[in-house]
């Protein structure tokens, strides 16, 4: 059973009251159910109750241990924390779908025989043979290597062994013991998980590479799957003059090699929709990330139970079912480098630092099937494949105060400029560099891009680097942004945006300029295109608004722009002064 079973297991005995509770807002009690994987649990709750004192009391509850979760109703993200539930339109009897995240990281200690002790933080998807890597890095004289077995309830453990999949007992606990004198034990990062683990033993290497997709100069239809092959896994190529660059090919022949190898991709625990880690060919390393077209929230193969949306629109606003992936690499391609577009440069990290992403079709069986899986070309996912980014977590994991002000601005850049629904911490990951300087990586880009603003949300927002001015080299950048070229290069990598689409882009990159050219901050420009509350319209909406209220017949769409662009002008000044 996992953490979250019994957390559902405790939770589901009761219900859950909660009134008369200190400090509470008046409103009206309504009853609501929370379902997750079908179990369903009634909990009363206040129409005036904030999102977050709800997810507050879900996690307060007797049992439920998990912290991280999500909330959807009507097939929409309860996302603003500060929002009543009634805003959202949650009504008595209505039934919210509740959607966990388990803690990704262990952290395990190790103890040798002379007394020494070692930490590890470990990601639950890694296995055995990644911590034993890590035991043998820690220099000589830590544990005797030779001779060494990892058993856990007298079953010996071989290398391949995942963490999550040795972490599923009744009560959560694992013991690993090791033969000989080296003795080892661990600290849970939850209350009820404790880890014994082992010494390493030498990982073989492969030179061996695999050419991937040699029809790369044709346009890529659905891939025939070789007999008596279990996987498989191939770019999509729609423009025979765009070629990937040499690291895009390295991701993916890692991967394909990975797969090869016989390791399986694992899906993570975080998210509204089925993301797979892709390892490498001696099973040690993580390579990209794969997301399935038809495993995003609220589509038919969606692993988290979510129902199938009635309408095709997505969690956000103004975004539709089963174009995440095309969000995913247009972030990407439309994230320049500062010498240009990377059609010319051929950089692999553009400014805003977007993982290399790519279109690709992959066949496995550890992919969510909900008809069952065979090993034909009708079971083949078409998705997003990201190069995956070593990290120490993400910035939901430590205050923003320690940010770097240009790594914050970096990305304020691209959410303004994409119109990003849905940046929060958790998808900003954190890496500590050798020479001790600190880099922001976004991810989850499946919500930019919408046919409108409404739904923009920028946890940034409140970081004080918001507040500072964007420095003269991120200005600069900024100047060079063109929308009209950025729209026509996504047309040559095979995404023809929808003119919705297209505008939003169009005035995100109107917006973001001007507010440069007129000294505004991150804060300001990002506050124009960000409701203050759920049911009132942004700045940037009642611009758009008030040009297509002057609209006549017939009106081009260059004409209506510029009666953006002078509204904007105006709102603006006053907004500077």
């Amino acid at each position: 059973m996992s953490i979250a079973d019994c957390a559902l297991s405790s939770i589901c005995k009761e219900k859950v009251y909660w009134e008369g509770q200190p400090g509470h807002c008046s409103g009206e009690p309504i009853l609501i159910y929370l379902t997750v994987d079908g179990a369903v649990t009634p909990m009363r709750v206040l129409e005036s109750d904030s999102i977050a004192s709800v997810k507050l009391r879900i996690q307060q509850c007797k049992g439920f241990v998990v912290k991280k979760q999500k909330l959807v109703f009507g097939g929409r993200e309860l996302a603003r924390n500060g929002t009543q539930i009634k805003e959202y339109g949650v009504t008595d009897g209505n039934v919210l779908h509740l959607v966990l995240r388990l803690s990704d990281l262990l952290f395990i200690v190790v103890r040798t025989a002379c007394g020494k002790e070692f930490e590890f933080h470990i990601d639950r998807h890694r296995n055995v043979g990644y911590l034993k890597q890590r035991i043998r890095k820690k220099g000589e004289g830590f544990v005797d290597l030779e001779d060494q077995e990892l058993f856990c309830n007298d079953e010996k453990l071989d290398d391949q062994r995942l963490f999550h999949d040795i972490c599923k007992s009744d009560n959560d606990v694992v013991h690993l013991i090791i033969k000989k004198s080296a003795k080892v034990r661990t600290t849970p990062i939850h209350k009820d998980l404790k880890l014994l683990v082992e010494a390493p033993t030498p990982v073989e290497s492969t030179n061996e590479r695999v050419q991937v997709g040699q029809n790369r100069n044709k346009q890529v239809q659905i891939a025939k799957v070789p007999p008596d092959v279990g996987f498989w896994l191939e770019p999509i190529v729609v423009n025979p003059k765009i070629n990937f660059f040499p690291f895009q090919w390295d991701m993916i022949n890692s991967t394909f090699e990975g797969l090869k190898k016989g390791n399986r991709p694992v899906r993570s625990s975080d998210g509204t929709g089925g993301t797979y880690f892709m390892q490498d060919s001696t099973g040690q390393e993580h390579v990209s990330v794969f997301k399935p077209m038809d495993e995003e929230p609220m589509a038919v193969n969606n692993p988290r139970g979510l129902p199938s949306s009635s309408n095709g629109e997505g969690l956000k606003r103004g975004t539709k079912v089963g174009e995440g992936a095309l969000r995913e690499v247009a972030a990407y391609i439309l994230d320049h480098p500062r010498s240009g577009p990377r059609l010319v440069s051929g950089e692999a990290i553009g400014f805003s630092g977007v993982p290399p992403t790519v279109m690709v079709q992959c066949l496995h069986q550890e992919f969510n099937h909900a008809n069952g899986f065979a090993c034909s070309s009708k079971h083949i996912k078409v998705g997003s494949l990201q190069k995956f980014m070593n990290n120490n977590g993400n910035c939901e994991d430590i205050g923003p105060g320690a940010f770097p002000v240009e790594e914050v601005h970096k990305i304020t850049v691209l959410d303004i400029r994409m119109a990003n629904t849905d940046r929060h911490a958790g998808n900003i990951l954190i890496r500590k560099e050798a020479d001790g300087h600190t880099k922001l990586i976004p991810i989850d880009h499946g919500y930019c891009l919408p046919d409108k603003f409404e739904d923009c949300t920028f946890d940034w927002l409140y970081w004080p680097q918001a507040r500072q001015p964007y420095s003269s080299e991120t200005v600069d950048y900024i100047n060079s942004l063109d929308a009209e070229r950025d729209i026509e290069l996504l047309k040559q990598y095979g995404w023809d945006i929808p003119l919705q689409c297209a505008r939003i882009l169009r005035i995100s990159t109107m917006l973001l300029k001007k507010g440069v050219e007129r000294g505004l901050t991150p804060y300001a420009i990002g506050s124009i295109m960000c409701r203050e509350i759920l049911n009132k319209e942004s700045v940037i909406e009642e611009i758009v608004g008030e040009a297509q209220d002057s609209l006549l017949p017939g009106m081009e769409e260059s004409a209506f722009l510029e009666s953006i662009s002078q509204i904007m002008d105006s709102r603006l000044d006053k907004f500077a002064k």
